[in-house]
């Protein structure tokens, strides 16, 4: 087996709780930025509405995830600093191939 393999195999073996798959999938639909409250979302994200929904009655809130998931991802590899020299904290952040393999592997 080769180094290349078997890095890959380690994030892969990592189990994730309900609330970092849920980021993980946000992530996987696009970049998470930082917002108010040690919150992050996709940028630009408003309230939507259900597509059955002709009245617009009913809005579908924004997903968020916290600080403290988001970082708890980072250290298993499976999101990524789009701008690594800012910090930790302030860039925005993009899932990873292994963050994809992994959904793809436990979907």
């Amino acid at each position: 087996m080769n180094a290349k393999t078997t890095t890959n195999a380690i994030p892969l073996s990592v189990t994730l709780t309900p609330a970092e798959i849920r980021a993980l999938k946000l992530a996987k639909d696009g970049d998470l930025y930082p917002q108010d409250a040690k919150r992050w979302t996709h940028l630009n994200a408003t309230v939507t509405y259900a597509r059955t929904d002709r009245f617009k009655e009913r809005p579908i809130k924004v997903k968020v995830v916290t600080t403290a998931t988001l970082e708890q991802l980072r250290d298993y590899g499976l999101v990524r600093s789009l701008d690594p020299e800012i910090g930790s904290s302030q860039p925005a952040h993009a899932i990873t191939m292994a963050g994809k393999m992994w959904l793809l592997k436990h979907k």
